[in-house]
């Protein structure tokens, strides 16, 4: 009884613990963006008493518009990017799962495989292509990586979800008379919102979220993102941690609404797939 009592113990204890490191880095910039910016280096940790809202005016008020250059870009690329991603994905992924052929299996594997690359690793050979295609520093070059390096992922998800979508639906599609494409836009596809969801808010924060690729790609100067900018805002001898800590809040409310937006289907669409196949 003293082990058992003493593991209900310890797993609140362990949760509480891990919590408090994922919500500290969120309290230092709730807490730092609504201070004063004399009163961040000495006092990190303290409470903004009195609260003020001079370092969001001071960002969103810039005279290069730092800010809204780079929400601008931000938001058409990652719109422009999970918009293609979730429709290429969802007709590979939907081919994928319902052929049996040796090339849909060897597509498989290949797809699967590019999961397991990590983003740094090919930056150089992206950049040599890119260059060479006359794409390299802009926005369609950063838009052809996205959607090059994730549809792997997306193709999971769809193809999985396709998995749980009774067969029946597509033949009864078939003797009425309606095409393989008609059938998958008109049928399959709107039954697809949960993987849509799912795809789209994973892909979305990604996307929104990197700064390598932007950096390389577009070029610290002639384009920004919303996480280049903050990169941007960080000088030398940079002593204003308020524009800081508020760009990085300002740049967290955009994915953030996204986000609530479409959660309700979240969690459904990962599981999608998880009991039949």
């Amino acid at each position: 009884m003293t082990g058992v009592s003493s593991r209900a113990w310890a797993r609140p204890l362990i949760a509480l613990f891990v919590s408090s490191l994922f919500f500290l880095p969120l309290y230092l910039v709730l807490a730092n963006v609504f201070k004063q910016g004399s009163q961040i280096v000495p006092h990190p940790l303290a409470l903004p008493v009195p609260p003020t809202l001079d370092s969001i005016q001071a960002v969103m008020s810039r005279p290069d518009h730092l800010f809204w250059y780079g929400l601008i870009n931000s938001v058409e690329i990652t719109a422009i990017s999970i918009t293609v991603l979730t429709i290429v994905s969802a007709m590979l992924g939907h081919y994928l799962a319902r052929s049996t052929s040796r090339f849909a299996t060897v597509t498989t594997v290949v797809l699967m495989c590019g999961l397991m690359i990590p983003p740094a690793v090919i930056v150089v050979p992206v950049a040599n292509v890119l260059r060479a295609t006359g794409l390299m520093g802009t926005m369609l070059g950063l838009v052809l990586v996205y959607v090059g390096y994730y549809v792997p992922f997306g193709v999971l998800v769809f193809a999985m979800f396709t998995k749980t979508i009774p067969l029946a639906l597509e033949e009864a599609a078939e003797i009425d008379g309606a095409g393989k494409f008609r059938t998958f836009w008109l049928v399959i596809f709107p039954m697809m919102r949960p993987a849509s969801a799912s795809v789209l808010i994973f892909l979305g924060v990604w996307i929104w979220n990197d700064f390598l690729n932007p950096l390389i790609i577009l070029g610290p100067a002639s384009g920004t993102t919303v996480t280049v900018g903050i990169y941007r805002a960080i000088g030398e001898h940079q002593t204003d941690f308020g524009a800081v800590f508020a760009l990085m809040f300002l740049a967290t409310l955009p994915i953030l609404i996204f986000y609530l937006a479409f959660q309700k289907h979240f969690v459904k669409g990962l599981t999608g797939g998880a009991t039949k196949g």
